[in-house]
């Protein structure tokens, strides 16, 4: 009868635990042995993120096609970038149309054909402003542009340049509101400041409450998109390709528009558009290889996504090698990240940490079944990028990317630890280890080693994680918990940093997100000071580490753009990388 009662209640309880919630996942009881006694552990009930399946299939990725590819193209852009070639003679004595000329090659997303040519008129542009400034003197358009090209290509130019533009009181004249040109181009140029830079600061807050008043008033709707558009996000803080995108309808309504800039910034935007169909096709063939998708049905399958992102943090053509690789680098985080945040029991994190640590396939035997599979694919993949690295740059690079994934992993075992003990950490608590556990410093390390040829010593100083990368890191964390800690919290996670703030504050949600939005604020001005003295760091690296905070902002505008499959970002997606800017026929 004992015996009897025993199995009516172990299957009581197996039902409840079974029926205990629908969105998680059952696990049988496992027999451990444990001094020579069989024992059974007990029932693991898992959360689940609920994620919707991918929007993007793999069948669809892989079928993608362009028009744009072949010789007859690279042929026609090559006539049209010797045309400009001669504009830009045609201006060799007028700095300020050399100046819009570089600004509006930017925007169009076709500068970087012109690199050495920029930077041989950026320089002349430069020497001649101790010679005379007539032609910026009492411009503010003039001075603002100047002062944010050459900043931004690596000049060094002072604040003090605005102080012909303030009133007896040291303050802007208001005379300035009259000019909407000089408006938004001081506006642009505020946001190249860094830490201390009062003036440029008040430049910021200047030309914000005068734009955004203007934009409420303004009946010329042309007009209005332009500041809307400014105001969403400065330039110096936008993904390059999607301004571009963007710019080139603008530009082609422009009364004063170039047709040939115009025809090579289609052309070109479309070419890209086809390398980038190419890279991406190689992505997901890569994922379905993994296998993947159909064994964490837990984790986001996210492959479009997670190609995205490289887009917006190196767009180039020659960054192809860059895009396929860290958009492997990207999905293994998102899987990872949702094994920590989701599935993962706390006994099975710490043995799968234990693993990335000693990076050793023989510890695979201590894991569970869908953590072996996860930490082969991680080894196999980062061993592959490491013997391409040795094999084509001549440097091992493993033991500094082994380190960049451990460091990823000891982050996420402490938010784990966090939120089984229910513990709520300060926000500077917080934040000393989020920097990295949201990726930003394995993004990089790899990034480092994908688009540069990297030195031993420059290795060692990015595994310590110099202020580009923490910087730029912390701007991607921030960015993410302004749009994903609702979510999160929804389905089960620690505090973010909002929330964080709101603890140590007893701030209102809204206090406590204004906040957070001033610490990426001053977290750029910290990114563009670094910029200045992390110089052993090649530029083509730092605008990586710079892209990805641009990017983070872009993913997490609306939410979580990435995880949840917004509306915008899928719309962000189709005009990058599925559609064709319309344009007459290169065959004529």
């Amino acid at each position: 009868m004992a015996l009897h009662q025993f199995f009516t209640s172990f299957t009581s309880l197996f039902i409840k635990r079974v029926s205990f919630d629908l969105n998680c996942s059952f696990v049988p009881p496992v027999l451990k042995v444990h001094g020579g006694v069989r024992m059974s552990s007990q029932t693991i009930v898992r959360r689940s993120g609920n994620y919707k399946p991918p929007i993007w299939k793999l069948e669809f990725i892989e079928s993608l096609k362009s028009e744009f590819k072949g010789e007859m193209y690279v042929e026609h852009l090559n006539e049209l970038k010797e045309e400009i070639d001669i504009i830009m003679n045609q201006i060799i004595d007028d700095p300020l149309k050399q100046l819009e000329l570089i600004d509006t090659l930017q925007r169009l997303g076709i500068s970087y054909h012109f690199e050495n040519e920029i930077k041989d008129m950026l320089k002349r542009t430069y020497e001649k402003s101790y010679e005379s400034d007539d032609w910026k003197k009492n411009n503010l358009h003039a001075t603002s542009l100047e002062f944010r090209l050459l900043r931004q290509h690596g000049f060094n130019v002072s604040q003090e340049v605005f102080n012909n533009f303030k009133d007896e009181m040291k303050n802007f004249s208001t005379r300035l509101y009259k000019d909407l040109n000089g408006m938004l181009s001081l506006y642009e140029a505020s946001f190249l400041c860094i830490e201390g830079e009062n003036i440029l600061e008040a430049a910021k807050h200047f030309t914000i409450n005068h734009l955004e008043k203007y934009m409420r008033s303004c009946k010329d709707e042309h007009e209005a998109s332009i500041i809307r558009h400014a105001l969403e996000f400065p330039l110096y803080w936008q993904i390059s390709r999607l301004d571009t995108r963007w710019f080139i309808d603008i530009y082609e309504r422009k009364v004063d528009m170039n047709p040939i800039l115009l025809e090579i910034a289609k052309l070109d935007f479309n070419q890209v558009q086809f390398i980038h169909q190419e890279d991406v096709k190689y992505a997901s063939r890569w994922w379905r290889s993994t296998g993947f998708s159909e064994k964490f049905s837990f984790a986001r399958d996210r492959l479009m996504e997670n190609f995205f992102w490289t887009v917006g943090v190196g767009f180039e053509p020659e960054l192809s090698y860059f895009r396929r690789m860290a958009t492997k680098v990207n999905a293994l985080i998102t899987t990872i990240d949702d094994i920590y945040d989701v599935y993962g029991t706390l006994d099975e994190l710490e043995l799968f940490t234990d693993a990335v640590e000693r990076w050793d396939v023989g510890t695979m035997d201590q894991l569970p079944d869908y953590m072996k599979i996860c930490f082969f694919s991680l080894h196999n993949s980062i061993n592959e990028m490491a013997f391409e690295a040795l094999r084509d740059k001549g440097i091992n690079v493993l033991k500094y990317l082994k380190k960049a994934w451990a460091d990823l992993c000891q982050a996420y075992m402490l938010e784990a630890k966090w939120y089984h003990t229910s513990y709520k950490p300060t926000l500077e608590e917080y934040l000393d280890n989020a920097w990295i556990s949201i990726s930003g410093p394995v993004i990089l390390v790899h990034a480092y080693a994908f688009v540069t040829s990297p030195t031993l010593q420059d290795m060692e100083s990015l595994v310590e994680y110099a202020d580009i990368i923490r910087w730029s890191s912390t701007i991607l964390r921030l960015a993410n918990d302004l749009g994903t800690s609702s979510d999160e919290l929804e389905r089960g996670d620690i505090l973010k940093s909002i929330q964080c703030y709101m603890n140590d504050t007893g701030a209102s949600e809204s206090k406590a997100r204004e906040h957070v939005k001033r610490l990426i604020d001053e977290t750029w001005k910290k990114l563009n000071k670094a910029e200045v003295e992390n110089s052993i760091f090649s530029q083509v690296f730092i605008e990586r580490a710079k892209n990805l905070a641009r990017m983070a902002q872009c993913v997490y505008q609306y939410g979580d753009g990435h995880g949840m499959g917004y509306q915008e970002i899928n719309d962000r997606v189709m005009s990058l990388l599925i559609r064709p800017i319309s344009t007459h026929s290169y065959n004529e």
